[in-house]
């Protein structure tokens, strides 16, 4: 079968297409025949041999990837279940880069009719991950919302969830198309942070905020955590910029702020996370943005947009049927 194969770490021409082993499933496990892959931002700093976590380095050769949709084959269906249903699953880090991968029965996520399979694609990693945050942060209506990477995967989402708790949005993304998408999404404010001053403009218009969705990190999230009034929330969830913002305990506690970073959840709470997301979608409630995508041979562009910062919402890989 088709898969794209890393054998060094590197620049995103390591990655490359090639003729793998077929996949079997084995006891109480699918197989699933991929239609759309996701491809995340953690995925290219994992082909460069960057991981925010060293653990997260696989043993090479390799194949990329964790969230896909298809349909489970019926050879490969799991005892009890017939082939054909429409499903997405993550892998636990590798093998979605391919044109079949195995799941174990238990994660296979069915697919509502309403909802296409490359938006449940999309919702797969960054629905579960901004609703939990949103959970996290406790939004109530009225309050006012700080979102970084407003034009991203994540932060996308955030902006329609934000909004649609009822609280005041303030966008932070770093081009106009990407400021554009996210007043389209319904953000009330949205501002240039590649611009010195951006905290300045921030402050003059909506005052002190009440919550930080930080998916950047470093002097930008640091930034927007400084325009936090008492009581407000920092969430951190990326590093776009190479490093978490340095929020220590001690700054936090000076400021009245709370840091509500990211906390782990069993295989059945994500389950539950992504099936909510998929029901907001069904119910036109929730939206993801799919910005591009590629064909499978093309990972390799495909991790070179995401670095280059020229992608907005989700990237997806394609694999023709």
């Amino acid at each position: 079968m088709r898969a794209v194969v890393i054998r060094e770490f590197g620049p995103p021409e390591v990655l490359e297409p090639a003729e793998v082993a077929e996949v079997r499933a084995g006891p109480g496990e699918g197989v699933i025949d991929v239609q759309f892959a996701n491809v995340t931002f953690v995925e290219t700093q994992v082909r460069a041999g960057r991981p925010p976590h060293p653990s997260m380095l696989p043993p090479l050769p390799a194949i990329l990837g964790n969230g896909v949709g298809g349909t489970v084959t019926p050879a490969g269906a799991p005892a009890g279940t017939d082939g054909g249903r429409r499903v997405i699953a993550s892998l636990n880090g590798t093998g979605g880069y391919a044109e079949r991968v195995v799941s174990p029965a238990s994660r296979l996520i069915e697919v509502p009719d309403a909802v296409t399979m490359r938006d449940a694609v999309a919702l797969l990693a960054d629905g579960r991950t901004a609703l939990a945050l949103a959970a996290r942060a406790g939004l109530r209506a009225g309050e006012t919302v700080l979102v970084e990477a407003a034009a991203g995967g994540v932060g996308t989402l955030l902006v329609q969830i934000a909004r649609n708790a009822g609280a005041r949005v303030v966008a932070l993304a770093g081009q106009p198309r990407k400021l554009a998408l996210a007043r389209d999404l319904g953000a009330d404010l949205t501002v240039d942070y590649s611009r010195d001053g951006w905290e300045k403009q921030v402050r003059d218009v909506a005052g002190e905020v009440d919550v930080v969705f930080d998916g950047v990190g470093g002097d930008i999230g640091l930034a927007a955590f400084g325009l936090l009034g008492v009581g407000g929330r920092f969430c951190p969830f990326g590093m776009a910029s190479g490093s978490f913002a340095p929020v220590t305990p001690e700054l936090a506690e000076a400021r009245q702020v709370t840091v509500r970073a990211g906390a782990g959840a069993s295989p059945e709470e994500l389950a539950a996370l992504v099936r909510t997301a998929l029901a907001e979608a069904a119910a036109d409630r929730l939206r993801p943005v799919i910005g591009q995508e590629f064909e499978l041979p093309a990972a390799a562009s495909a991790h070179a947009a995401i670095e280059a910062r020229t992608t907005v919402g989700k990237t997806l890989l394609t694999v023709p049927q």
